[in-house]
């Protein structure tokens, strides 16, 4: 992997982190037309840079990391049931990671969904996650397993689960980012362990290229949260419902014409 291909990753991986676009899916496609050979540090890299995402929020949100500890308490509970899965599904799991084309049948199919949220849950009235309780905590962490699945969105399934509960718009978007904090740390925790215990190391060149996407993804990431609140509350989803059907249409059509995307 190069500086190059290191920057343009994690340049994937700050914007569409917190967009309910689907990061993993994009990063997928990314690696496949930069001709990227997945090797066990690349894999790594693509869930490493996610902790200088989700440091983003630590900045943007700080104050609210001290309020309470019913806070964690509520992201601990919401975290469970996604943790849980992803050690029952683990080999599953990285066995969707190869499949391009079903990230865009997700893409496409989350796309239709997010067209009609903004109608689905128009009189959401809880404001703050204080107002959550921790039942609410759980449920809209039943809807974080979903986005398992590549190009599902772990940001879409989470913000889309909150609103089914009750919050609005943006409280359920930054309940989504908060719970990107533990979710995407024991991830990360979880993959180094896993490359280590293979026997791997970190050369000295690796750990450049780690924590130059890192910084390069926390950077692009606190744009991209401020940017999507902003566009959220002024447009709602259909923006990024639509973003998701042209994108996942075109890979469907060309996989139907026979155009091979594939991660090498």
């Amino acid at each position: 992997m190069t500086y190059f291909q290191a920057f343009i990753i994690a340049v994937i991986e700050g914007l569409t982190e917190f967009l309910p676009i689907s990061s993993t899916g994009h990063m997928m496609l990314g690696t496949a037309m930069l001709g990227i050979k997945i090797t066990p540090f690349v894999k790594l890299f693509t869930v490493a840079i996610q902790l200088g995402a989700i440091l983003s929020v630590v900045v943007l949100y700080f104050k609210r990391f001290f309020k309470s500890v019913n806070f964690y308490l509520k992201l601990i509970v919401a975290f469970i049931p996604s943790a849980i899965a992803a050690l029952l599904l683990g080999k599953r799991i990285d066995a969707f990671l190869e499949n391009i084309f079903g990230v865009a049948v997700a893409l496409f199919v989350g796309g239709i969904v997010l067209l009609f949220v903004d109608k689905w849950f128009k009189n959401s009235k809880i404001n703050t996650d204080e107002e959550i309780n921790f039942f609410t905590s759980l449920k809209i962490g039943f809807f974080q397993c979903i986005a398992l699945f590549p190009g599902v969105s772990r940001s879409a399934s989470t913000i889309i689960g909150g609103m089914a509960q009750g919050l609005t718009r943006q409280a359920a978007a930054e309940f989504s980012f908060f719970l990107a904090v533990p979710t995407m740390a024991a991830a990360t925790l979880k993959k180094l362990k896993d490359y280590f215990d293979e026997g791997l190391t970190l050369s000295g060149e690796e750990i450049k290229l780690l924590a130059f996407g890192n910084v390069v993804a926390f950077i692009v990431a606190l744009i991209a949260i401020k940017t999507f609140i902003g566009i959220l509350n002024k447009y709602g989803f259909k923006l990024f419902g639509a973003y998701r059907i042209i994108v996942g249409g075109v890979l469907i059509i060309l996989f139907l014409m026979g155009v091979k995307i594939e991660i090498v």
